[in-house]
C-alpha cells in the first residue's frame, strides 16, 4: 500500500511517513473499539473523567515536543507552538465540569405507581476526522466529551499532522485509558469511506473542507449515522462608527493573520464604517508590516509558512485575480523577503475590493484580508450575509443591544462583539449554510455524542 508522506512546509522535506491500514486491519481496529465500549461505558463517570483529565495532563507535559512538531508539520512559529495546550486544558476542564449534570437522568415522575425519566446513552464508537490547522484543539472538542460520555474513539488525523494523533494516543494510553478505547489510525480516503458506508461508527465528526464534508455525507448516505461537520468559513468583521478603533485593528488583524490565516474562524473580510475607514486601513497596514515572515523555528518569526504550497497557491491565485479586476494591494511583498513563491507567503491587505472577487466570497484560509467601506448597518448586514458560509461574525461597537440586534440578523453560528477568532467552551461551536451542521462544546457537545433513551416504568 502506498505510504502517506507528510511534507514539511519549512523546507519541503519528508517530516514523517506512515503506511495506512489495510481495510481488514481497519475493520479489526473498529471491532476492538466496539468490543471495548461496553466495559468503558460501565465505568463510573468520575473514573472516566479522571482518566481523560490525566490524559490531557500527559499531553500538556509534552508541549515542548508538540511545539517543535507543529513547526515542522504545518509551519506554526515555535513561539506560538505551546499556545494550543491552554485551550485544550480549558475545554477539557469545562466539559469535565458539566458532565455529571448534563449526562444525569432527568426525572419526570417517581412515585409508587410510576418512574419515568430520560437518560443519555453513549452512541458506541465515535470516529473523529481531525484537521491540521489546530490539530489538538479541534480533535479535543469531540474526543473529550465522547470518552467522558462512555464512547470509544477512533481518531484519524490529517496527513499534514500525522504526529498529532500519535501524541494524543501516547498521552491517553500513558494515563491509563485502554488502547482499544482510544485508537489513532492512519487511513487513506478509500478505506475511510468504506468504513463509513459499512456503518462502522455510532457518530462521525469531521472538520475540513466543504468538498471533504460532501464526501463524508455521500459515504454515509442511507446509514442514518449522525454527522458533525465543521467545514469552510469566510468570517466577517464589521467596524461600526462607535467602535474602539485601536482595539478593532489589533484584534481583527490578528484574527486575519495568526497561524498564517489558517484558522477556521479567522477574519477573511472586513467592513468598516466610512467615518473610520481611512484610519482603520492606515493602522491595519502598520500592524501587518510589523509581522516577521520566516522559518517557524526562529523565535523572532511571527508569521510562518503556510502548511502546504498548494494552500499558498490558492491565496496567490485569489489575490492575482482581485488585482486584475481593480483591487489595490497595500502591503509591499519586498518587505517580506522570505516570500519564496512557495509555502512562504507575504501577508496582504486589499482595498477597492467587492463581492465579484473570489477573495471576498470564497474561503482563502491564508494571510490575506479585503477591507470594504460601508455607510451603515444595513449595507454591512447585506455584505456579511452575502456568503455561502456561516461560522462566526465579529461586530465592533460599544452598544450591547445594537450588537445583539445586528447579530440576530446575521446568518452565522457565533456572534462576537469586540472579539474574534475565539472559542468559549461554555458556548456551542456551530455553523450554518456550507459551514456544516451539528455542534461541539457547551452542554450541547455531550448531546451530540449521546442519544436520548426514555424509561417508562410502571408498578402493577
Amino acid at each position: 500500500m502506498t505510504s502517506i508522506k507528510l511534507i514539511s512546509p519549512v523546507d519541503g522535506s519528508v517530516y514523517a511517513e506512515r503506511v495506512p491500514l489495510t481495510l481488514d486491519a481497519a475493520r479489526a481496529a473498529v471491532a476492538r473499539a466496539k468490543a471495548a465500549q461496553p466495559a468503558w461505558a460501565a465505568r463510573p463517570l468520575d473514573d472516566r473523567i479522571a482518566l481523560v483529565k490525566a490524559g490531557v495532563a500527559k499531553l500538556t507535559a509534552m508541549q515542548d515536543r508538540i511545539a517543535a512538531d507543529l513547526a515542522g508539520q504545518m509551519g506554526r512559529p515555535i513561539r506560538f507552538g505551546k499556545g494550543e495546550m491552554g485551550g485544550v486544558n480549558a475545554r477539557t476542564d469545562y466539559m469535565a465540569g458539566i458532565a455529571a449534570e448534563t449526562l444525569a437522568p432527568k426525572m419526570v415522575e417517581d412515585n409508587d405507581a410510576f418512574r419515568r425519566y430520560l437518560a443519555r446513552e453513549a452512541l458506541g464508537v465515535v470516529f473523529v476526522i481531525a484537521p491540521w490547522n489546530y490539530p489538538y484543539l479541534t480533535a479535543i472538542n469531540t474526543i473529550v466529551p465522547a470518552l467522558i460520555a462512555g464512547n470509544t474513539v477512533v481518531l484519524k488525523h490529517a496527513s499534514q499532522t500525522l504526529l498529532a494523533g500519535e501524541h494524543l494516543a501516547e498521552a491517553f494510553h500513558a494515563a491509563g485509558i485502554p488502547e482499544d478505547v482510544f485508537q489513532n489510525v492512519v487511513l487513506d480516503h478509500a478505506t475511510t469511506e468504506t468504513l463509513i458506508a459499512e456503518r462502522s461508527f455510532g457518530f462521525i465528526n469531521f472538520t475540513g473542507s466543504v468538498t471533504g464534508g460532501q464526501a463524508i455525507e455521500r459515504a454515509a448516505a442511507g446509514t442514518f449515522v449522525p454527522l458533525g461537520l465543521e467545514l469552510g468559513g469566510k468570517d466577517p468583521g464589521y467596524v461600526r462608527e462607535d467602535a474602539n478603533l485601536d482595539a478593532a485593528v489589533d484584534t481583527l488583524m490578528d484574527g486575519a493573520m495568526f497561524n498564517s490565516g489558517q484558522c477556521c474562524c479567522g477574519i477573511e473580510r472586513i467592513y468598516v464604517h466610512d467615518s473610520l475607514y481611512d484610519a482603520f486601513v492606515e493602522k491595519a497596514v502598520a500592524w501587518v508590516n510589523a509581522l516577521k515572515l520566516g522559518n517557524p523555528n526562529d523565535e523572532a518569526t511571527t508569521l510562518g509558512p503556510m502548511a502546504n504550497t498548494r494552500f499558498a497557491k490558492t491565496v496567490r491565485d485569489q489575490v492575482a485575480e482581485a488585482l486584475a479586476n481593480g483591487a489595490k494591494p497595500l502591503i509591499d511583498a519586498a518587505g517580506f523577503p522570505a516570500d519564496d513563491g512557495g509555502a512562504y507567503l507575504a501577508p496582504q491587505i486589499l482595498i477597492d475590493v467587492d463581492h465579484s472577487m473570489r477573495v471576498m466570497t470564497e474561503e482563502s484560509f491564508g494571510p490575506v484580508v479585503g477591507i470594504m467601506k460601508v455607510s451603515d448597518d444595513e449595507e454591512a448586514l447585506r455584505l456579511m450575509n452575502d456568503s455561502p458560509y456561516g461560522l462566526t461574525a465579529s461586530i465592533w461597537t460599544e452598544d450591547y443591544d445594537k450588537a445583539a440586534e445586528i447579530g440576530a440578523r446575521i446568518e452565522t453560528g457565533t456572534v462576537f462583539m469586540n472579539r474574534a477568532d475565539y472559542l468559549d467552551p461554555a458556548l456551542c461551536w456551530t455553523g450554518c449554510k456550507d459551514t456544516g451542521r451539528g455542534g461541539s462544546l457547551s452542554y450541547l457537545g455531550f448531546l451530540s455524542v449521546t442519544r436520548p433513551k426514555s424509561y417508562h416504568l410502571k408498578k402493577v
